[in-house]
Order: C-alpha cells, then sequence, then structure tokens
C-alpha cells in the first residue's frame, strides 16, 4: 500500500527535525526517522571526519570549509561551548555533508565513534608576546584528553594535530596511543601546511609568480626556527640572493608572530591556518581514496633523522602515511638551518613525551 501524502510530510518534517536536534537533546524516534541514521537528501558517499574545537577561531572556519569538500559525506563538530549554535548555522550550507554537533565532555566519544578523519585545532590560540611553548600547559592537558577518547572510539582514524606548540602536541597523541596499544605511525599527522602556504606564497611575491605554480618544501617542526624552508628545492627552479633567502626564510619563520602582532591582541592566525589545515586534510581524504601521487609535508614519526618526530614530504594512502621521503640535497645555509632546527625540537619532542610519562 502506498503511503499517504501525510504520512509522506510527517517524515519530511522528521527528517528536518532530525538534523536540528540539539546534541545535548536526543529525539526519540518520529517516523521511523532517528537522528542517527538520518542522512540528508542526496548526500554522496564519502568519509566521515570530526571536528575537534569546532567552535573557536579556527575550528569554525575549518568546519565550513570541509562542509564544502565534496569527499566528506558526515561532518561531527564537537566542542565544550557553542557548538549547537556553529552546527545549525553550517548545517544550512547546501553541500552534500550531514552535520552533526557534539557538546561536552559528555558527548565526546559519540562525536568520534565511526570516523575516518579526525582534525583537532581545539586549544588555546597564542597572544602578544607569548611563546608557543607558554600554550604548553593549556594545549597539552587537552590534547591528552581528545586523543584518550580517539584511541578508545575510533583507534583507526587518521588524526590531523593542529593544536600548538604542534612539535609537542604530537609527540603527546604519540605517548596516549601507545599507552592504549593504538598507536600507528602511519596515521599521526602534525599539521605543519601552514608553513608550506605561507612559503608558497612570500616566495611567489619574490619571483612574481602566482602562488597556487610554486612549491617550496618546508621541514623540521613548526615553530621559530624549526621551520626550515629548502629554498634550493624550490618548483619551478629558481635562485635566490644571500639577502632574499635570509628574508624569506625569516619571514616563514616567522610568519605566525607576525600575524599575531598585527590583529594586536584580537587574535592569531585563524583563516589562514583554517584553510592550511583543510587544504591538508583533503589531501588525506584523497589518499584514503586512493588517489595515486597525494605528497604533502607533515610532522610525523620518522627516521629521517636522529629525532623520533620531523616533518618532511610524505606520500598519503590508504593507511595515512605510505613513504617518508629523504631531505634531499641541502645547501651550506640549509644545513645549518637543519641543525639548530633538530636542537630546538629535540627538547619540544621530549618535553612532549615526558608531559604523558610523568
Amino acid at each position: 500500500m502506498q503511503p499517504s501524502s501525510g504520512e509522506n510530510v510527517n517524515q519530511r518534517i522528521a527528517r528536518i527535525s532530525a538534523h536540528l536536534d540539539p546534541p545535548n537533546l536526543h529525539m526519540e524516534n518520529t517516523a521511523s526517522v532517528s537522528r542517527l541514521n538520518c542522512r540528508a537528501k542526496g548526500a554522496a558517499a564519502g568519509f566521515r571526519v570530526a571536528v575537534l574545537g569546532a567552535a573557536g577561531g579556527i575550528g569554525q572556519p575549518l568546519a565550513m570549509l570541509m562542509k564544502m569538500n565534496p569527499l566528506v559525506s558526515v561532518l561531527h563538530l564537537y566542542d565544550v561551548v557553542n557548538t549547537p549554535g556553529v552546527t545549525s548555522d553550517i548545517s544550512h550550507m547546501d553541500t552534500g555533508a550531514v552535520v552533526r554537533g557534539f557538546l561536552g565532555q559528555q558527548q565526546l566519544e559519540e562525536a568520534l565513534t565511526g570516523v575516518d578523519l579526525v582534525i583537532i585545532p581545539a586549544g588555546v590560540p597564542r597572544k602578544p608576546g607569548m611563546t608557543r611553548d607558554d600554550l604548553f600547559n593549556i594545549n597539552a592537558g587537552i590534547v591528552r584528553t581528545l586523543s584518550e577518547a580517539i584511541a578508545k572510539c575510533c583507534p583507526n582514524a587518521i588524526v590531523n594535530v593542529i593544536s600548538n606548540p604542534v612539535n609537542s602536541t604530537v609527540p603527546i597523541a604519540a605517548e596516549v596511543f601507545k599507552k592504549a596499544g593504538t598507536f600507528d605511525p602511519k596515521k599521526l599527522l602534525g599539521v605543519t601546511m601552514l608553513d608550506v602556504v605561507r612559503a608558497n606564497t612570500f616566495v611567489a611575491e619574490v619571483l612574481g609568480l602566482d602562488p597556487r605554480d610554486v612549491n617550496v618544501p618546508v621541514v623540521g617542526g613548526h615553530a621559530g626556527v624549526t621551520i626550515l624552508p629548502l629554498l634550493s628545492q624550490v618548483k619551478p627552479p629558481c635562485s635566490f640572493t644571500p639577502k632574499e633567502v635570509d628574508y624569506l626564510t625569516d619571514r616563514i619563520q616567522n610568519g605566525g608572530t607576525e600575524v599575531v602582532e598585527a590583529k594586536a591582541g584580537a587574535g592569531s592566525a585563524t583563516l589562514s591556518m583554517a584553510y592550511a589545515a583543510v587544504k591538508f586534510a583533503d589531501a588525506c581524504l584523497r589518499g584514503l581514496r586512493g588517489d595515486a601521487s597525494v605528497v604533502e609535508c607533515a610532522f610525523v614519526a620518522s627516521q629521517v633523522t636522529e629525532l623520533p618526530f620531523f616533518a618532511s614530504k610524505v606520500r598519503l594512502g590508504r593507511t595515512g602515511v605510505e613513504e617518508i621521503y629523504p631531505l634531499g640535497p641541502l645547501n651550506e645555509y640549509e644545513r645549518a638551518g637543519l641543525e639548530k632546527a633538530k636542537k630546538e625540537l629535540e627538547s619540544s619532542i621530549q618535553k612532549g613525551v615526558s608531559f604523558v610519562r610523568k
């Protein structure tokens, strides 16, 4: 028997209501449609992505851009405050991904269950006069808590860590996963894409090129002197004067400080970071899909140097990081920069490890 028009209307209303259901109020099944199995009409097949810290300065634009990504079918937005409003706002965008919001520690596990990719921008931003190490005591605890939930609820997900200081928070996540017996070095990646994005932009300005046509490998870490742009390996091939090398290296290493000071206490690099994070997340999803030759720079467990973690070019695939590339030939300037970077990185990595092991 065909359902009556009244039944069809009720089902449509139930479907809409399920999407609008506030994350702290679970609806009972209405017209056989529940919040959990509700899908947007016409939603394409894709990946399930969770953004942890979705209501923050980075999280909101990041969530918006992920909603626009055709590879995302379900987008989970989690934060300790303001998630319902962000979820409602972003869910009105006419793209395929279904958006669901989760509010507070009690809903963290639900936010993570069954996801393929976790993006972590959660934490406090850097303020004028604040070093990345100043962020450590607050953000370290946040990343540890989130990592414990990831280990329990989605141990096979790829994890993109944005929370600063990345040089320490990635080792923190690794130690938590090791304790839980779920650590897979291929699936834990520190997002250093903003350094690459800045390098591409600043080098393109000097060369008079479109930044989209420029590719600058940036290795090391994600703070100050640990950020090492390999200007000798820029594509397209080019050369720089010593003065240009000094200028570009300094600006790339201090790009974050440039934004913090320009915002004069109103925040840090949120919009460019969100852009870079989504660019990197898209690369991870394309790798998961099986696309060939997806190569980006990331801070990962590595044997490229004697350090346990290091940022360099990696090839992404169905299992996460499928290949880590060597640094390639470095000139004298870059070799000196590498030694400075490694010295600083070593202490930052150890700081993260000690935080969990203490």
